[in-house]
C-alpha cells in the first residue's frame, strides 16, 4: 500500500500495527513537534489519523479545529464516495454514513482551561473500513465503509483528499473567522430539532460551535471544550 502524500503544510508520520495515532500525536506535541505533523495508521479493517495545531488563539476558539477536521472530512469523503452515498456528522464526533454510525473524532489539548491559549491541540478521527463482526446486520446503527457502496475509495486516497480539505478550510476559517464553517457544518449536522437526552431538544450551535439544548423555557449550552480527552 501506498504512502500519503500531503500538501507542503502537512508532515506525515505513519504508525503500525495497533499503534493509536492519536496518543502519538498527543506524545510528539508534547515533545514540541511542528504544527502540521499527521500521523496515521492504515490498516484493513480501519483508519485513523490525527494532527497537531499550535494555536494562537484561546482554546475555546481554538476548538473550532474539531467541526473544522470533520467538514474536510466530509467535503474528502463526499467528493471520492458515489453520489448516493450521505455522510454526515455528529456534535459529539460521530461520523455517519448513510445514517449508521462509522467512526469518530476526538480532540486533546494541553490545557483545559477555555480562557487560556494552549501549546498544541491534536485533533484525531477514526473510520470503520470493514465491519469486524460476522454478522453485520445485527447492528444496523453501525456500518463501515465499504458495506455502504465505497469500495473503490482507497484509505490512503482519503487521507490525501481530507488533508487538502482541512487546509482549504483552514485558510478560509483564517481569513473569514467561524461563519462560513459554521454555516457548513450546520448543514451537516445530526439532530437539529430533534429530542436530546430526556427533556431536551438540539436547536443547533451557537457562534463557538458549542451545543445548544432548549429544555423548558431554559436553553443550556454545552462548549466543545467539553468534549476534550485529556482531563
Amino acid at each position: 500500500m501506498s504512502e500519503p502524500v500531503f500538501p507542503p503544510l502537512l508532515t506525515g508520520h505513519p504508525v503500525q500495527g495497533g499503534e493509536d495515532p492519536f496518543e502519538r500525536a498527543q506524545a510528539m506535541a508534547a515533545l514540541g513537534c511542528d504544527a502540521g505533523t499527521v500521523v496515521y495508521n492504515i490498516q484493513a479493517d480501519r483508519l485513523r489519523v490525527a494532527i497537531v495545531f499550535a494555536p494562537e488563539v484561546p482554546l475555546q476558539d481554538a476548538m473550532a479545529m474539531m467541526p473544522l477536521c470533520a467538514v474536510g472530512f466530509q467535503n474528502a469523503l463526499g467528493a471520492l464516495a458515489p453520489p448516493e452515498v450521505a455522510v454526515h456528522l455528529g456534535w459529539e464526533g460521530l461520523i455517519c454514513v448513510n445514517g449508521a454510525k462509522c467512526g469518530m473524532f476526538h480532540g486533546a489539548a494541553s490545557s483545559s482551561d477555555p480562557q487560556a491559549e494552549p501549546d498544541w491541540l491534536v485533533v484525531g478521527w477514526e473510520l470503520a473500513l470493514l465491519q469486524t463482526n460476522e454478522a453485520p446486520g445485527e447492528t444496523p446503527d453501525v456500518t463501515a465503509l465499504y458495506d455502504e457502496g465505497c469500495a473503490d475509495v482507497s484509505a490512503t486516497q482519503l487521507v490525501e483528499s481530507w488533508s487538502r480539505h482541512m487546509l482549504t478550510w483552514l485558510n478560509r476559517w483564517q481569513e473569514d473567522g467561524n461563519a462560513p464553517l459554521h454555516a457548513e457544518w450546520m448543514g451537516l449536522l445530526n439532530g437539529v430539532g430533534e429530542p436530546y437526552g430526556e427533556t431536551g431538544v438540539f436547536l443547533g450551535t451557537d457562534e463557538r460551535f458549542g451545543m445548544l439544548i432548549r429544555s423548558g423555557s431554559e436553553t443550556q449550552l454545552r462548549p466543545l471544550t467539553e468534549l476534550l480527552e485529556n482531563g
